[in-house]
């Protein structure tokens, strides 16, 4: 059984989960040659917030509980690392990871416990959310949706779609959160395909929108709480830093793929310091 995440945890802060969140995924990214590693540190305190306070019952099958949708699913590394802090994944199967016959791969897959949709495939998971959300709506059960995506993914057309229609059907249940960190596979996100106004093209949608600092959890937490009486979808842009927590990693675009060294693993886990 899973615990219950309904009250927030006594690292108000979120600091230790951030901090041992950071060094798991260092340790494993090393230990199973895979990249990600800088799309997984960037979104470490979002996904922090999101299972050590916000959601409702997480991971576990209790139907009214929150869903969380990771659309940036190569990021994956973050959310295996907060199922572990929180019990739901054990640290056996944790250090699984993209190990043969092992349910923890690169994008998430549903099979697993704690993950609510199988993802990767940019532009999708918004969709995904608002089709949970109706089903719930139409089941009469109250449990949120939470969808974190990338503000690259936001170059998908298919994330409008989904957002005019979130936003027709008043899936007020529905909270996406963008990880605003700027850097794409192949460059800067405002190089490729920029979005000037991000927040105006949000609002356009119908959509009632924040910006907040995605490295801080409490103003992360005080921006997803309960919305009572809310009749529209919710966004947070969340400012962030590809590779948080490790400077020679800080907005540096060579680690949306590159691997892991010992010799910079270790440097890495000095910088971020703690452990569990």
């Amino acid at each position: 059984m899973s615990p219950d995440l309904s009250e927030p945890t006594a690292d108000p802060a979120g600091v230790g989960m951030g901090r041992t969140m950071r060094r798991w995924i260092v340790e494993q990214s090393l230990d199973s040659r895979v990249g990600h590693v800088g799309s997984a540190l960037s979104i470490v305190e979002i996904v922090a917030a999101l299972w050590g306070g916000v959601m409702r019952r997480p991971g576990t099958e209790d139907p009214e509980r929150d869903r969380f949708i990771l659309g940036k699913g190569h990021a994956a590394l973050a959310l295996y690392a907060a199922l572990r802090f929180q019990g739901v994944l054990g640290e056996e199967a944790f250090r699984s990871y993209c190990k043969d016959g092992s349910l923890l791969n690169v994008h998430p897959e549903r099979d697993l416990a704690g993950v609510d949709a199988s993802t990767g495939s940019l532009g999708q998971g918004l969709s995904l959310g608002c089709g949970i959300a109706l089903g719930l709506r139409l089941k009469r059960l109250g449990g949120r949706v939470f969808v974190l995506l990338s503000d690259a993914e936001c170059n998908e057309g298919q994330v409008w779609e989904a957002a005019f229609f979130a936003s027709h059907q008043k899936l007020a249940a529905v909270q996406a959160i963008v990880d605003m960190n700027g850097l794409q596979a192949l460059g800067r996100t405002k190089d490729v395909l920029e979005i000037a106004d991000m927040a105006g093209l949000w609002r356009a949608a119908g959509w009632e929108v924040e910006t907040v600092d995605g490295h801080d959890v409490g103003a992360l937490r005080r921006a997803l709480g309960l919305r009572p009486g809310a009749t529209s979808p919710r966004v947070i842009l969340a400012r962030t830093v590809l590779g948080k927590g490790v400077s020679f990693m800080e907005g540096r675009l060579e680690w949306h793929y590159r691997n892991l060294t010992r010799e910079l693993a270790e440097r890495a886990l000095s910088e971020i310091g703690g452990g569990r």
